[in-house]
């Protein structure tokens, strides 16, 4: 904790957050490209899925992230309750939307996938549905840190709403093993794949380049909240003068 309060102060934070931000959006976006031009050119296609796998390269990050999104305003929102730490709300909120844009991603490159595989676009089975869910939480959760912030709120009832949201997350996670469900089960683990190494190999990549281009943007997000912030309680002094 004493790391994590050495940057409660917005003007040391932002030291380390302007030179880091191209950084992160560079290499991820360095390492997307060589991600897309591997998993387009040098790999074979699935010998049942034929080309429709390369979705994988996509889809996958897109899950990741939106599931790791709301595991950072979790985290956020510990540092806020607990700790009181006073950038946790501004970090809160500045990962909701890429991570709502990237479990849409998910949804939208999952139905693409499923059109093939599935026959249908759209599967009330248990993996979709709580990602559909995650989905929805994320904008409830937009629409209730926008009203918490603009009625001057000390972003507790966002915090409250972020941790009680992860409760998704284990169901998301398993919900190919708990329920029978057209989704595939768990393919990809720590020490071993079903999928075949031949095509598994640039998804590490995306998986890389996608995190830290995620990671950039939300630094982004965050400057722009603090710049916002700075210039609105410059105008309320300026106002009372």
């Amino acid at each position: 904790m004493p790391t994590l309060h050495a940057f409660a102060n917005p003007a040391r934070f932002l030291t380390i957050a302007r030179p880091l931000t191209p950084v992160l959006v560079g290499l991820g976006i360095a390492l997307i490209a060589i991600g897309c031009w591997a998993g387009l050119t040098q790999t074979p296609p699935d010998y049942l899925q034929g080309e429709t796998v390369r979705i994988l390269y996509i889809h996958v990050p897109a899950a990741w992230l939106g599931m790791g999104g709301w595991s950072g305003i979790a985290l956020s929102s510990v540092a806020l309750l607990i700790w009181r730490h006073p950038l946790a709300t501004i970090a809160a909120r500045a990962i909701a939307v890429p991570g709502a844009v990237f479990a849409g991603i998910c949804l939208i490159t999952g139905s693409i996938w499923g059109r093939p595989t599935w026959g249908t676009w759209w599967q009330w089975d248990g993996r979709l549905t709580s990602m559909l869910l995650l989905f929805f939480v994320y904008a409830a959760y937009i629409a209730l840190a926008r009203a918490d912030n603009d009625r001057g709120g000390d972003g507790r009832v966002p915090a409250l709403f972020g941790l009680a949201g992860t409760i998704l997350l284990p169901i998301i996670r398993y919900s190919v093993v708990w329920w029978n469900t057209l989704h595939q089960g768990p393919s990809i683990g720590l020490t071993k794949s079903t999928i075949a190494g031949s095509i598994l190999w640039p998804l590490p990549i995306m998986l890389a380049g996608f995190s830290f281009l995620f990671a950039g943007i939300v630094l982004m997000r965050m400057r722009t909240m603090l710049a916002t912030a700075k210039a609105e309680a410059r105008l309320r002094r300026m106002a009372r003068i």
